[in-house]
């Protein structure tokens, strides 16, 4: 029923773009047509969870979109032509998305997977990439990187606890100040609307994610190496390979642009390696190290 909804809804949409750049295209162009298989790929293997995620994503990503259009042909006819379909994805659109997902894509644990699984590789593929430098030896190589990757992984973990549960102190501290003056208002009555909420994320979930996060990306650039790599290409490679899958699905979920989330994860890994590895030259250079 929900689907035949936004059918419905979507059909006009298209009907009202086709009539105004007078164009009736039959299929879609290669990108696309990859990116639609995708994502029913996706939603065939993973089922109801999966087109909950979809229809989210999807929303959100024509809200952006749509405002974007918005914002520069507001005083334009186009902007006047617009009005009918905006009103269609804020009143009745995300209504019925939002009540079938309930709001599944949670911006807290997108940001806390994100940053966990984005550190571990980025910080794991640069240690790989200076013991490479210093070492040469991949054997010493992976005790090293692993080592790392470990501490990291808890390092990570306790950071968020330590974090979000000194958030909710902090928090609750606020209430229970507002609390107590509502309390004692002249007019006797609680104000409950006046205290502050408390974060959406739980410690210990919240340390659970971005450490286990954190340590799946720092095995990418380690299993290369596992596998008898002699140096730190393959493992660039697997690295940004990952990255680029993470990049697309993160950014997809969260309605954020795709392309140049790729570009600044890609430069960020770039710089990270060369820094790391010359770093790893000079130290060996100057205090000789040899394994």
């Amino acid at each position: 029923d929900i689907l035949d909804e936004l059918i419905r809804i979507e059909t006009t949409h298209v009907s009202f773009w086709q009539n105004f750049f007078e164009s009736h295209p039959t299929t879609l162009d290669f990108s696309r047509r990859v990116k639609l298989r995708a994502i029913l790929l996706a939603c065939r293997l993973l089922g109801a969870p999966a087109i909950h995620l979809v229809l989210e994503a999807i929303e959100v990503y024509g809200v952006r979109k749509y405002l974007a259009l918005w914002k520069a042909y507001k005083h334009l006819p186009l902007g006047e032509a617009l009005k009918g379909i905006l009103t269609d994805e804020f009143k009745h659109e995300d209504v019925i998305v939002t009540q079938v997902t309930e709001r599944k894509v949670n911006p807290e644990r997108i940001r806390n997977i994100f940053l966990g699984l984005n550190d571990g590789l980025v910080e794991i593929l640069g240690a790989v990439s200076g013991f490479f430098g210093a070492f040469g030896d991949s054997v010493t190589v992976l005790i090293a990187g692993t080592t790392t990757a470990v501490a990291g992984s808890l390092s990570m973990a306790a950071g968020a606890y330590v974090a979000i549960g000194s958030e909710k102190e902090v928090t609750q501290t606020e209430n229970d100040k507002k609390r107590f003056l509502g309390e004692t208002s002249l007019s006797g009555h609680v104000n409950e609307s006046a205290a502050a909420t408390e974060p959406a994320e739980q410690p210990f979930g919240a340390s659970f994610v971005v450490g286990g996060s954190y340590f799946a990306g720092a095995i990418i650039p380690l299993l290369p190496i596992a596998f008898g790599a002699k140096d730190a290409w393959l493992s660039l490679l697997a690295a940004g390979s990952v990255i680029i899958i993470v990049s697309m699905a993160l950014a997809f979920l969260s309605g954020m642009d795709i392309k140049r989330r790729i570009l600044i994860n890609l430069v960020i890994i770039a710089a990270a390696v060369g820094v790391t590895y010359m770093i790893g030259i000079a130290v060996k250079s100057l205090w000789g190290i040899e394994v």
